[in-house]
């Protein structure tokens, strides 16, 4: 029986946490699912994101799923929990479904000198605080700070975060959060589209201040998961295949896609 891996994402950034994950795991099977016909999640309330994602999450355990990883960090916010302690005990209880907060909260600590952390994100992980209820549970003595940064999605899904027309909105964001605290050392990218940004981000910090991007985090943690849960991992399969879905017109999502792959991508639709 056929048993992906699904990896969910709201739009495209989901793909650079996905790259990190294939590399480091290339013998598992993979379902990606992009919502992107009701993309971005980042502004929607709370109950509509966690209705599409677990819609989303439903069809790729029809697909044999029996992990999920959402690789969207405001569907992890927004819908997580809600999903695993409501939803899986009667869907499934063996099915799992993860999150990428966790794995980055987990360790944040480890890189900051100062205690001061920012966080770029969307509004609805900002507005959901789950970067700073989670980084206090294992950090209690850090010091967070948060910016929305509403125009960076639009940026790279328009396939301008490299124009130097994106270089005001960069700068407009990092200067919000820097000045909120100038003793800021490290800051984590909590939006998987973010990482495409990265080299733009790094040109307008100092020197001193360190970027996390989640994709390699987040590939270590799910092999850590799968080498502590064998329950799990023995009923992946193991065919080095990758299936890509979208709810949005195929081409538009291949197009793009292949820019975050850096591959050829042919994907199929799903209608919702």
């Amino acid at each position: 029986m056929s048993a992906p891996i699904g990896i969910f994402d709201s739009g495209y950034g989901g793909l650079t946490v996905f790259r990190e994950i294939r590399e480091k795991l290339p013998q598992y099977d993979y379902i990606y699912l992009g919502d992107n016909g009701r993309a971005p999640y980042g502004p929607r309330d709370f109950d509509t994101i966690y209705a599409y994602t677990l819609e989303c999450v439903r069809h790729l355990f029809d697909m044999g799923c029996q992990l999920v990883v959402l690789a969207c960090n405001t569907a992890s916010a927004k819908a997580l929990r809600t999903i695993q302690q409501q939803d899986l005990p009667h869907i499934d209880p063996k099915r799992r479904v993860l999150g990428v907060i966790r794995p980055t909260t987990e360790i944040v600590g480890q890189f900051t000198q100062t205690g001061h952390v920012g966080i770029l994100a969307t509004i609805g992980t900002v507005k959901s605080q789950s970067y700073v209820i989670e980084i206090a549970k294992f950090f209690p003595d850090l010091k967070v700070f948060q910016q929305a940064c509403p125009m960076w999605v639009p940026l790279v899904e328009n396939n301008e975060h490299e124009s130097p027309g994106a270089d005001y909105f960069v700068k407009k964001y990092l200067d919000a959060l820097l000045g909120q605290s100038s003793q800021i050392d490290t800051i984590v990218l909590g939006c998987t589209h973010y990482p495409l940004l990265i080299d733009k981000i790094r040109q307008f910090l100092p020197a001193s201040v360190q970027v996390i991007a989640q994709g390699e985090i987040v590939a270590k943690s799910l092999t850590d998961y799968l080498n502590r849960h064998p329950e799990i991992e023995m009923v992946c399969s193991k065919n080095g295949k990758t299936t890509y879905f979208t709810t949005e017109s195929t081409q538009a999502f291949d197009e793009k896609a292949a820019i975050f792959m850096g591959e050829v991508i042919r994907s199929n639709h799903l209608a919702l």
